[in-house]
């Protein structure tokens, strides 16, 4: 009991040190998963949805298993990311690392505001093409299995969360930052999966004005962070 009680003792305490990197990544998810996510996971949404029968269509529009398969590919990985930088940082001539890894967060974040505001283009969603081959009956375990195979897709916000999450330097910090990032993405691909792209159009036009102000603020937080960490007075 000793050893659970730390343990939940030290969970509450990262969660609480680092409640605005959650909030911050749980609103990219939610602002971008509407103006972002929705033209690139969109389609795979509905390709879902369109497998099902008439009468499961309603009910499969949530897509649990590819929720719960993308949200395992994301926080294993922000997992992952943040171990051996939480190892690297504890060595004297490297506490740098979680410092510079905001910062490139940051940048990533920036480079997510500069597109929505048409500063600089967008990557070619080419990918998208060679992934819509994997949805034979994507069901249960089948709909889980795509789920951990589409969290992979290269995405500049999701790249964004993860180098967030990765500088706390802490797993448990990064596990939870990711877990917020991915219930903000949650909602707005479950909407579309039931009313469809068309019924969406307005709420994504709204979220993409709202995103690059977003990203912006998001780059100014894990800045402000980053400073904070390297103890620049």
């Amino acid at each position: 009991m000793d050893a659970l009680t730390l343990l939940a003792t030290h969970c509450q305490t990262v969660v609480r040190e680092n409640a605005p990197l959650i909030l911050a990544l749980f609103m990219a998810g939610l602002v971008g998963s509407a103006g972002h996510c929705a033209g690139m996971c969109g389609p795979f949404v509905l390709a879902q949805v369109g497998a099902r029968g008439p009468m499961q269509r309603l009910a499969g529009a949530a897509l649990l298993p590819y929720h719960l398969g993308r949200g395992t590919t994301y926080i294993a990985l922000g997992t992952l990311l943040a171990a051996p930088i939480g190892l690297l940082s504890k060595l004297e001539q490297l506490r740098w690392i979680p410092a510079a890894m905001l910062v490139a967060a940051a940048a990533l974040f920036l480079i997510q505001a500069l597109r929505g505001w048409s500063v600089i283009g967008a990557p070619s969603p080419g990918f998208l093409h060679l992934a819509r081959g994997l949805f034979a009956r994507p069901f249960g375990a089948r709909g889980y299995a795509l789920g951990i195979v589409l969290g992979f897709l290269p995405c500049g916000l999701l790249y964004s969360a993860l180098g967030a999450a990765a500088a706390t330097a802490d797993p448990i910090a990064a596990r939870t930052g990711m877990l917020g990032f991915v219930l903000g993405t949650v909602p707005m691909l479950p909407a579309i999966g039931v009313l469809g792209h068309g019924a969406t159009t307005h709420w994504r036009d709204l979220a993409r004005k709202a995103m690059p102000v977003v990203a912006a603020i998001n780059a100014v937080v894990l800045l402000a962070m980053a400073w904070r960490i390297a103890g620049i007075a």
